[in-house]
């Protein structure tokens, strides 16, 4: 069967190290569009969609052994031997699968805002809220974003969702992401740890100073993983680390790379 290879954005620059860069849960590779033109000034970058996001294809199948055969086919197809791996939440458990399976592939890492652990479930109320909206009656996008308004109080987060709402072929909206296989695998991706290893590279771990994903009590299980890790806090963010403090997160993430 032939392997799908994820969608991609890529910024060119022959010679220098890939970096990889996966976004999280809900998201897609245009999330990361302003950083990754920086990020190529030095490395050559690659913004990519995880399966059943964006404009990647879509899967019933959706574990973090998935996504991290997915970057593995993904390095393979575009003849990457080695890269540093970078991702977000829902990304971040994803490479961290990929660098305790395969860390002859991985250069470095670099993870934001998420820990190896399990997680209790606690989007519902976005799933319910995407579960609300009812496609064959809707004409313009900004019905999309009063049917979610009435389940998700957080204009940022309606926002962040509406990126995903476009018009399909046939003329109708849509969500680019699929919701149907997301929804069945959430608790599951929620309640999972990723598979024991270790990765001994160099990792970095950045977590919001606002955000509660990152806890203290997370770093002896974080060294168990990834003895080579250090944590940075960044200060004046939330969950959403490098949209409420691109400045420092990319200092942070731009210092680690050329050390």
């Amino acid at each position: 069967m032939e392997k799908h290879i994820l969608n991609s954005k890529i910024f060119y620059n022959p010679g220098k190290l890939p970096l990889l860069i996966f976004h999280g849960l809900f998201g897609m590779l245009d999330n990361w569009g302003t950083l990754g033109k920086k990020f190529s000034e030095t490395n050559e970058v690659h913004l990519i969609d995880l399966r059943n996001h964006g404009r990647s294809f879509h899967s019933d199948q959706m574990s973090y052994t998935d996504m991290s055969d997915d970057m593995v086919s993904y390095m393979k197809h575009y003849s990457i031997d080695k890269a540093i791996l970078l991702g977000h939440s829902l990304g971040g458990k994803s490479v961290m699968e990929c660098a305790i399976k395969h860390p002859d592939l991985v250069e470095k890492l670099i993870v934001v805002d998420m820990a190896p652990k399990a997680y209790p479930p606690h989007h519902q109320q976005i799933f319910k809220a995407l579960e609300s909206v009812d496609f064959s009656k809707v004409n313009e996008k900004k019905e999309v974003e009063n049917m979610l308004s009435q389940y998700i109080s957080d204009s940022g987060v309606i926002m962040f969702l509406m990126k995903n709402v476009y018009r399909t072929e046939d003329n109708r909206f849509n969500f680019r992401f699929n919701l149907k296989t997301l929804s069945e695998k959430y608790n599951q991706l929620m309640n999972n740890s990723i598979s024991f290893g270790k990765y001994v590279g160099p990792t970095l771990f950045i977590s919001g100073e606002k955000s509660n994903y990152i806890l203290k009590e997370d770093e002896f299980s974080i060294r168990q993983y990834f003895p080579n890790e250090k944590t940075i806090v960044i200060p004046n963010a939330g969950h959403w680390v490098q949209v409420d403090n691109p400045t420092d997160f990319y200092e942070t993430v731009t210092t680690f790379l050329e050390s």
